[in-house]
C-alpha cells in the first residue's frame, strides 16, 4: 500500500462528516474565504480577524513549506499535490488561528535548513530532490530516527498531521476520498425471493405506481 493509500484508509473513519461537508460547501475558496452565512457573529468577527492578521510565513519558509507538503503528499494518478490543494495556504491560517503551532512550526523549519546545511551546504529548497528526500527519510519514521534528529522527527510529526488535515479537508482531498456525501438509495423494493419465503407480493397497482430502477 503506498503513502497515500495508508493515509486515506486512516482518515476515512476518522475524518467527520461534518468537516468534509464543510469543505464540499466552500469549494473553489481559499481556506480564509469561509462560508459565514451560517455562523454567529462572535465567530464571524474572530475570523475576519484572523484573516487581516500579518503573514506569519516569510517567502522563504513558505517555500519549504511547500516543497516539504508536496513530499508528504505528492501528486499521483488521481489527484494533485498538496500545493495544488493549496494546503500552504491552510498551515498559515491555521498558525493564526491556533497560535501554539507557530514556535513549533517555525523552530522546525530553522532545524530542517541548519541539519541541510550541516550535510549539504545549502537550505532545504535548495537541495535536490535525492537529498531532500533523503533528509526526509531521517525524520519520517520515528522508530528507525536517530536521537540528533528528535526534534526534526517532531517536526515532520506536526508537519504531516497539517498537510493530510489540510490537503483531505480540500476539495481536492475530499474527491480524493470519494466522499460522496448525502445522496439518495435507489431501491426497486423487497426481492421477489424474500417476498414469496414470506407469501407476500406487490400487487398490479403498486407495481405501476413505483420506480423501477434498472
Amino acid at each position: 500500500m503506498d503513502r497515500r493509500k495508508s493515509i486515506k484508509a486512516m482518515l476515512v473513519g476518522t475524518v467527520s462528516a461534518t468537516v468534509l461537508i464543510e469543505a464540499c460547501k466552500n469549494t473553489n475558496t481559499t481556506v480564509t474565504e469561509v462560508n459565514m452565512d451560517d455562523r454567529m457573529q462572535e465567530e464571524k468577527d474572530y475570523l475576519v480577524k484572523v484573516n487581516a492578521a500579518p503573514t506569519f510565513f516569510d517567502e522563504h519558509e513558505m517555500a519549504t513549506i511547500t516543497v516539504l507538503g508536496d513530499i508528504i503528499m505528492p501528486k499521483d494518478s488521481v489527484s494533485g499535490s498538496a500545493s495544488d490543494a493549496k494546503v500552504p495556504a491552510f498551515i498559515e491560517f491555521i498558525v493564526k488561528d491556533m497560535p501554539d503551532h507557530q514556535v513549533p512550526v517555525r523552530g522546525g523549519l530553522r532545524w530542517l535548513d541548519l541539519h541541510c546545511y550541516k550535510q549539504h551546504q545549502k537550505s532545504f529548497i535548495e537541495c535536490t530532490k535525492a537529498q531532500q528526500l533523503s533528509i526526509v527519510d531521517e525524520i519520517a519514521y520515528p522508530n528507525k530516527a536517530k536521537p540528533e534528529v528528535a526534534q526534526g522527527v517532531s517536526f515532520f510529526n506536526k508537519m504531516r498531521d497539517l498537510v493530510t488535515t489540510g490537503f483531505y479537508t480540500s476539495e481536492i482531498g475530499v474527491k480524493d476520498l470519494g466522499y460522496m456525501g448525502n445522496v439518495p438509495n435507489q431501491w426497486n423494493g423487497v426481492p421477489d425471493d424474500v417476498l414469496k419465503h414470506h407469501g407476500l407480493a406487490y400487487t398490479e397497482k403498486e407495481l405501476k405506481e413505483c420506480i423501477s430502477y434498472s
